[in-house]
């Protein structure tokens, strides 16, 4: 394993991303229904759209997403090989969507402090994706 991407980048690059997909999105909200807020991402729309761009973009981009590619960090593999679709709904579906919402957010918690603390950076969706974030400067 390259050098892991520690938890400031990997939370950078989650803002950018955030930012970068949030803007265009509700300026189409806008102007479809006349309603400028952000209460449209608090909703299930933007958590299937923000899913779905997690789960493939990464596949189609050797690994990264934009803000991912920004800060210069990408999701592998642990075995090196090609990410596949497996992976990455389990990393992104079941890791990270599914696992936040049965337990309320606490994984999410956890998933933080072991990005801190392990050695290897890697978080319960990582684990279960059998994928890692690399620094690749």
């Amino acid at each position: 394993m390259k050098q892991p991407a520690g938890f400031g980048v990997r939370l950078l690059a989650d803002i950018g991303d955030f930012l970068i997909l949030s803007v265009p999105f509700s300026t189409v909200f806008f102007l479809a229904g006349g309603d400028y807020s952000y209460h449209w991402a608090m909703g299930w729309r933007w958590q299937a759209i923000y899913t779905f761009y997690l789960t493939l973009v990464p596949l189609v981009w050797s690994g990264y997403i934009i803000g991912k590619r920004m800060f210069k960090i990408k999701v592998k593999r642990m075995d090196q090989q090609d990410l596949t679709l497996k992976n990455m709904i389990l990393r992104e579906v079941v890791g990270k969507f599914v696992l936040a919402n049965v337990t309320i957010g606490i994984s999410s918690l956890v998933s933080m402090f072991m990005i801190i603390f392990r050695e290897d950076k890697r978080a319960i969706h990582d684990l279960i994706g059998g994928t890692y974030v690399s620094n690749e400067r």
